[in-house]
């Protein structure tokens, strides 16, 4: 029971990173739509981009895509999956 609790876990903290992503993508995606849909309206003289939902959109999914990284680097070091410059620096001094 202990075994199936961490893996749920584990696909949760997993799952929240992938949904903050995509939606960090669709607030880019909506930011840039609306921005070129504008230029087709007769209505709106100028059209607007929406910097800071835009902002916020690269900066959600950056970070949920830097934690996702980290999180299969990690995994795979500890693992022995990666390839000789992804290994973790051996001390020297002993």
């Amino acid at each position: 029971m202990k075994l199936m609790l961490s893996r749920f876990l584990a696909i949760v903290i997993l799952v929240i990173p992938g949904l903050g992503a995509m939606k960090g993508f669709l607030m880019i995606k909506d930011s840039l739509f609306h921005y070129y849909a504008a230029h087709g309206d007769d209505l709106v003289t100028v059209p607007r981009f929406e910097w800071l939902h835009f902002s916020l959109g690269v900066l959600l999914f950056a970070a949920c895509m830097a934690f996702l990284g980290g999180w299969i680097l990690f995994r795979d070091r500890k693992r022995n999956y990666v390839g000789p410059r992804f290994k973790q620096k051996q001390d020297m001094d002993t």
